[in-house]
């Protein structure tokens, strides 16, 4: 009875201490070397070839090669890619309601700071795509904010919290790949 508690109680540290890292900023995630280690007393009973576990974290596969932004639409999150294919940052964001189609895209212009269509004040506005009439980009609200947009307006603003706009303003100059993927 004590050996299944203790099991199952190293199972929850492991878990919980696997989502802190996964949520930690990229200056503490990077920098931790400490990773859950499976019990050697998880499990009596032998198991199959263990499954290789996807990091989520991971530059998307299919997202090219060479210095870029990625976009993973379903993932809602954002990789600042060197040319060494190493992710640089990567954050989430708040999609608008007009998605970019999947493809290669590349940085068409920047704003320092402007008035977003949904009336918010944001900064550093960074375009690299059209859908329609409707200019998708980058930007970060001056006031820090990501709410969720109207999902019915046709507004193309990606919103990302202030410290990651200033990493894309830096990073995606125009001309810069940007990787839109699922």
């Amino acid at each position: 009875m004590v050996a299944g508690l203790t099991a199952a109680a190293v199972v929850v540290v492991a878990v919980l201490a696997y989502q802190a890292s996964a949520n930690a900023p990229d200056s503490v995630a990077s920098s931790s070397s400490a990773t859950p280690k499976a019990s050697a007393s998880a499990s009596a009973q032998p198991t199959a070839k263990p499954k290789p576990t996807k990091d989520a974290l991971a530059v998307p596969a299919d997202s090219g090669t060479g210095e870029r932004v990625v976009y993973a639409l379903q993932d809602r999150r954002v990789w600042l890619v060197d040319g060494n294919d190493k992710a640089l940052r990567t954050f989430t964001v708040m999609p608008s309601p007009v998605s970019p189609p999947p493809g290669v895209h590349q940085v068409t212009s920047r704003s320092g700071t402007v008035q977003g269509s949904d009336g918010v004040p944001i900064e550093h506005v960074v375009r690299f795509a059209n859908v329609g009439e409707v200019a998708v980009g980058f930007s970060a609200a001056q006031d820090g904010s990501m709410e969720a947009p109207d999902p019915e307006s046709k507004t193309g603003g990606v919103r990302m919290k202030r410290a990651d706009g200033n990493a894309m303003w830096t990073f995606a100059t125009v001309g810069a790949k940007v990787v839109v993927v699922p």
